[in-house]
């Protein structure tokens, strides 16, 4: 572990996970007791398994992309409309003004 301070000069974001495995190691009999507490924090510093998921999500939304362009749709329109990082709340194109 790095020296446990963060950038700000408080506790590093991972430090709880570091603190349940260096417990759990302390008391363990082998070392492979504490694999889910190593599993947790390895996943606090580096982010592997939410990358992953993350590349899964665009992978399909990728493919449903396609999918509704051979239907007859533009790609670029597909793309345009359901943006991954917008989760849907605000439609392209709608006016937000109220109806008089």
């Amino acid at each position: 572990m790095a020296s446990g301070f963060s950038y700000t000069g408080g506790r590093s974001r991972c430090f709880a996970y570091w603190q349940e495995f260096s417990k759990c190691y302390a008391e363990a009999d082998t070392p492979s007791q504490c694999r889910l507490q190593a599993d947790d924090y390895l996943e606090c510093l580096h982010h592997t398994k939410e990358v992953a998921r993350a590349k899964t999500v665009k992978a399909e939304f990728i493919k449903q992309a396609e999918h509704q362009a051979k239907e007859g749709r533009k790609v670029a329109d597909v793309l345009a409309d359901g943006v991954i990082v917008s989760v849907g709340l605000i439609q392209r194109g709608k006016s937000t003004e109220s109806p008089k």
